[in-house]
């Protein structure tokens, strides 16, 4: 009797799992519908640097309504707002991208779309370019989805103050335990020219290709066997081997670490761009 009862109770669980597993309710992903963007301005978008603080474009798009089948998603969607040079398709590298959740507008004043041309973009000030705008919208692991595409031509970036001051001297030198000529002593004891000096493509681009040894460290001076001035980053563990930010008088800033290298010995070309506040090193 108590087998038979054993084997009644073991039926009885089989049933009521079996019964469960057919009542759960897979959620799909239905669709949805691509953003609509629009914008408070058409043709192109005047910037000035009189008016820096107004409002150089106001972008507004729509909800995609993302659906599953338990209705219309309650979650924040994510967007990406995408600001890229016309012909590159999105693709460029430098292109400018801004993240939101759940908002379905953003308002960019003038300084701050000037500062994505000239600084992100890298557009010559003074010059007319052609840009396109788009947004991209996502939720969870769904496939995004893409807006329709503005397009604006004759944007015109203003020329702003470079980010980090250039050389007072108009020239630039670099030193360290990275060069073949190592750190330099100071007191008038420089390192060696002309190949430690850079050359001076313009007020706030300097270029110099130099052999460099790897994972080692440098500095950059505006004067040679001059200690009294000179440019780092802010952090020689985390700063990348290949470039990022820099700034000006190490001990008075916050950008006070030597630059690293990469880890291999070989020739590199550097290039330190005062407008941006960026250098690269590229072989």
């Amino acid at each position: 009797m108590k087998h038979i009862f054993q084997l009644f109770f073991s039926s009885i669980l089989l049933l009521s799992i079996s019964s469960c597993k057919k009542a759960e309710n897979k959620i799909f992903f239905e669709g949805g519908t691509p953003p609509a963007l629009s914008a408070s301005r058409t043709g192109t978008i005047p910037l000035s640097f009189a008016t820096q603080d107004q409002e150089a474009i106001k972008l507004s798009w729509t909800n995609p309504d993302y659906t599953f089948t338990t209705g219309i998603s309650s979650q924040n969607v994510s967007y990406l707002v995408e600001i890229d040079t016309t012909g590159a398709n999105f693709t460029n590298p430098n292109r400018k991208v801004i993240s939101l959740s759940g908002d379905l507008s953003l308002s960019i004043s003038q300084s701050t779309f000037n500062d994505y041309l000239l600084n992100q973009l890298v557009l010559v000030p003074g010059m007319a370019h052609n840009i396109e705008i788009r947004v991209t919208s996502s939720i969870g692991n769904t496939v995004p989805m893409l807006s329709n595409v503005l397009k604006y031509t004759g944007v015109m970036p203003y020329a702003i103050p470079p980010k980090v001051t250039p050389p007072p001297t108009g020239q630039l030198f670099i030193t360290g335990s990275a060069t073949d000529g190592g750190w330099m002593v100071g007191s008038g004891t420089g390192v060696p020219v002309p190949n430690q000096q850079f050359t001076k493509v313009s007020t706030t681009l300097y270029t110099l290709t130099v052999h460099l040894i790897g994972g080692q460290e440098f500095l950059l001076v505006p004067l040679n066997g001059d200690w009294g001035n000179k440019y780092a980053c802010e952090s020689s563990a985390t700063q990348p081997k290949d470039g990022g930010d820099f700034g000006y008088n190490g001990g008075n800033s916050t950008f006070n670490s030597n630059f690293p290298v990469p880890a291999t010995d070989g020739t590199y070309k550097i290039t330190v761009d005062f407008q941006r506040g960026k250098y690269t090193i590229t072989q």
